[in-house]
């Protein structure tokens, strides 16, 4: 039976335990989008209460890849420096420190990024209020030598491995699915073309940083009408250890936020008043809003381990590990995932957000996380720092 708390290998790197900080947008960028010092600390928080490893936040690999302007950026040589300093001042705690580049596709503002929005196919207004167009060769072309400079400096700033992001309706998972990519040359089509685009960053990449670990983050599961099946899961997976990657973290959605961070309902006031602008709104349009939030997105069920079931299918289909993150909140969880399901590791991004040392505190006998699934620190963070706000809306943020 696999222990929970022993050390285990995700390729050529050693992680301390089976219980790692997944990805999560910090928020703590500068201007020039180079990490801030809070981000220093929130990472020294996560080592020293005993993550397994510690996966950043996305970084962009390309300026029009950008999602919020608190995005840091890693698509310069010049930040090089900034994150080897970063990574030299956590070498103590034998933490690894994965760094999570991405594209944000169609999600992108062009507002932020001064350029235009594009996706493998041309698609109707986002949440921004921009139309997005489909990506030409040439942009894919830099997309994917963009992707490969970015994992070179990652080796090169002292992280211990990357992670490509290829889930949540970000760029590369919108080449990947089946019903966004609506493309008819060799990036479209069957599913060997739509994943080209990671198999490529994949092959370019290797032949550039050799044995460095690459990891990927899929969605294994979606909610579009002739969307991916168990059976596409697996054969991404496949095609993801065939062409060198060291692990794969399974997450599910395109796009669609509650999907993908769960929350036992919906959080009016936080979607009203943590996201960017609402204050400045009169107050009919306030009223407005207030009236069709509630239906701003459905609530979805179960609340918790909801991407256990395709972990595991996809596990049974690959040698190589298998991470699963998704409403994972107990001990006992964690313990039956890893030993009974089979499953290498888990992650996890709320708990960490509220109890940095979620893994010491498990290791001392606490049964679960304090968390309490709001979803408000997920969606305050786009324009503000990342903490825990526990179901309370700032007085600043009011929604008066």
């Amino acid at each position: 039976m696999k222990n929970v708390f022993e050390p285990f290998t995700l390729g050529t790197l050693t992680v301390k335990n089976r219980i790692i900080r997944s990805a999560t947008h910090e928020g703590m960028a500068n201007p020039d989008g180079t990490p801030t010092d809070d981000l220093q600390k929130t990472y020294r928080r996560l080592a020293a209460g005993g993550a397994g490893a510690i996966i950043t936040g996305y970084v962009g690999v390309l300026p029009g890849g950008k999602t919020f302007a608190n995005m840091r950026m890693f698509d310069s040589d010049a930040s090089v420096d900034v994150y080897r300093g970063l990574n030299d001042s956590l070498r103590s705690y034998g933490t690894p420190i994965i760094l999570q580049v991405a594209h944000g596709g169609s999600l992108c503002s062009a507002k932020v990024t001064g350029h235009d929005v594009i996706g493998p196919s041309r698609r109707g207004k986002n949440e921004h209020g921009d139309s997005c167009r489909a990506a030409t060769e040439a942009e894919i072309q830099e997309i994917v030598a963009a992707f490969v400079r970015a994992i070179v400096r990652a080796r090169s700033a002292g992280f211990d491995g990357v992670q490509i992001h290829a889930a949540h309706g970000y760029l590369l998972s919108e080449f990947i699915s089946p019903v966004l990519n609506k493309r008819t040359d060799r990036w479209g089509g069957p599913l060997e073309n739509r994943m080209r685009i990671v198999t490529e960053i994949l092959s370019r990449a290797r032949g550039e940083v050799g044995t460095f670990p690459i990891l990927a983050k899929i969605s294994a599961h979606d909610e579009f009408r002739r969307g991916m099946t168990g059976d596409d899961a697996v054969a991404i997976a496949q095609l993801l250890r065939q062409n060198s990657c060291d692990a794969i973290e399974v997450s599910c959605g395109y796009g669609s936020f509650f999907l993908t961070i769960r929350v036992p309902a919906m959080p009016v006031d936080a979607v009203l008043s943590l996201v960017p602008g609402y204050r400045d709104l009169s107050a009919l349009r306030k009223r407005l809003l207030r009236l069709v939030a509630p239906f701003m997105g459905a609530v979805r069920t179960p609340l918790f381990n909801y991407n256990v079931e395709r972990a595991a299918l996809i596990k049974r289909h690959v040698d190589i590990p298998v991470i699963v993150v998704g409403g994972i909140r107990t001990l006992k969880d964690v313990t039956s995932i890893v030993s009974e399901r089979d499953i290498d590791c888990v992650s996890m991004s709320r708990p960490f957000i509220i109890e940095p040392d979620i893994v010491a505190r498990f290791q001392k006998g606490q049964a679960g996380s304090r968390c309490i699934n709001c979803g408000y620190c997920l969606m305050g963070v786009t324009s503000s720092p990342l903490k825990c706000y526990y179901g309370k809306i700032p007085r600043k943020q009011g929604t008066a």
